[in-house]
């Protein structure tokens, strides 16, 4: 199961990502068929429950099913607190993709028989390795497979390699992740994923400005002036990764490096260029047969026990004429 052109390299015709303006409008599910809210982040080694209990509980937004791409998570059970957050929602766990710090769960309501099997439902995760300091950097990625209200969806969620110099080995890992993930229980017959979801911590970085003229740009609200540095953009539209995907417009500020406990940027000697490394990404397989809106796509800036700003999507999907 690819989920990237191994091609795109040598495509002339390439798209790279597509943005796509969220219209802050929802009216939950009364025109369509399934909303997801989904949200990244690296924790960056440091747990706080509370932290976590406003990222799940936060907004207004109701949602069907809710998507939580983690990295660098510590070694304490994350999972008990999410369900805590979300007993007033009434979700429930429906699978989890685990690979050391790397962590990916899927949750949805508890009266959601008719629409889900966990039967069906997959995972798979495909290592790079990599580890550093006293907690568990795990590289990678971990992945879901699910079928929900006859939509089929595949989330990826991953923590590639660091550095502004590494972009090729981003790049790489990104088309071995697409052609790994999987591939060993492939069936040539089965209907391809009507939505593929790609979120987490890609670490693309910004380029060619350095770091106080670019957060000049950022303390007067002027960050749209950083988009055409965006490695990730940038790689896409030469067509080295992600063709055909779609991505919110970047409105809110690059959500790394901040100095932990505060939404102040790095002030360590290394003093990082500003980037936004967390991101989540989309493709509609056949626009013939599904309508995704993106709803919302933000920081949630109130976070500051990490180094990293959570980023949260919110996805509504509708399939044109029962169309499997």
């Amino acid at each position: 199961m690819v989920y990237m052109n191994p091609n795109d390299t040598a495509n002339h015709d390439h798209e790279g990502i597509k943005t796509v303006g969220a219209d802050n409008l929802c009216d939950f599910s009364s025109s369509s068929d399934l909303c997801i809210c989904i949200v990244t982040w690296n924790m960056n080694g440091q747990v706080c429950y509370e932290d976590l209990a406003e990222i799940v509980g936060s907004g207004s937004r109701k949602f069907d099913l809710l998507v939580i791409g983690l990295q660098e998570v510590p070694q304490n059970n994350i999972l008990q607190p999410l369900q805590a957050a979300l007993v007033e929602t009434d979700h429930i766990l429906l699978g989890k993709s685990i690979m050391q710090s790397l962590q990916l769960y899927v949750f949805g309501p508890k009266k959601c028989s008719d629409f889900f099997s966990k039967e069906v439902l997959q995972v798979d995760k495909h290592s790079i390795g990599g580890f550093g300091g006293l907690i568990g950097r795990k590289k990678g990625a971990v992945a879901i497979r699910i079928n929900y209200k006859g939509i089929r969806m595949v989330f990826i969620s991953c923590h590639l390699s660091a550095h502004a110099r590494r972009v090729e080995d981003r790049n790489s890992q990104c088309r071995h992740m697409s052609h790994s993930l999987f591939s060993k229980n492939w069936n040539p017959y089965a209907r391809p994923a009507h939505i593929t979801v790609w979120l987490g911590d890609l670490n693309y970085r910004i380029q060619g400005i350095d770091t106080h003229p670019a957060r000049n740009l950022i303390h007067q609200d002027l960050h749209r002036m950083l988009i055409s540095k965006d490695q990730l953009l940038q790689e896409a539209e030469r067509g080295h990764i992600f063709n055909g995907y779609c991505e919110g417009t970047l409105t809110f500020k690059p959500t790394y490096k901040y100095n932990v406990g505060s939404s102040k940027y790095d002030t360590s000697y290394k003093v990082r260029v500003p980037s936004w490394t967390d991101r989540i990404l989309f493709k509609i397989e056949d626009m013939e047969k599904i309508n995704a809106n993106l709803h919302s796509y933000e920081s949630v800036d109130e976070i500051i026990s990490s180094d990293h700003k959570p980023v949260k999507a919110h996805i509504c999907l509708k399939l044109i004429n029962n169309k499997q």
